[in-house]
């Protein structure tokens, strides 16, 4: 499927679910939610994926976790907070480069209008 079509459908689903539950909830049900609708809408996507960091001959195999991967090429990074700062797009990008993927949005759920909450977050050198 297109990436347009996917994120189409991401930020479509985002918008219900944000007219539907308001602002006022914790990232963990807009991600049920949103994993939820996707799924009803015929996407393939996957929850809570954990990756691993490296340091000398430690591995941690949990070190980051994802939100969502949908379609295996766009990552969805939930969020509920009053701003979004630089850090959130460098965590998405971090997750990017290591999945080697191409795509990203971060979804604020906590703003009044969610088309002020959907940032797209790019990596130039991902496959997928």
């Amino acid at each position: 499927m297109d990436i347009n079509k996917i994120s189409g459908i991401v930020v479509d689903a985002a918008v219900k679910i944000h007219s539907a539950i308001g602002p006022g909830c914790f990232e963990r049900v807009y991600e049920e939610v949103l994993y939820f609708e996707l799924n009803k809408r015929g996407l393939y996507v996957e929850r809570q994926i954990t990756m691993p960091i490296e340091y000398d001959i430690l591995v941690i195999n949990d070190a980051y976790r994802l939100d969502l991967l949908i379609e295996k090429k766009i990552i969805i990074e939930i969020k509920s907070i009053e701003h979004i700062s630089p850090v959130h797009f460098k965590q998405v990008m971090t997750y990017l480069k290591l999945m080697n993927i191409k795509n990203g949005i971060i979804l604020n759920f906590k703003t009044n209008l969610m088309k002020d909450g959907i940032y797209r977050v790019f990596n130039n050198f991902g496959t997928a």
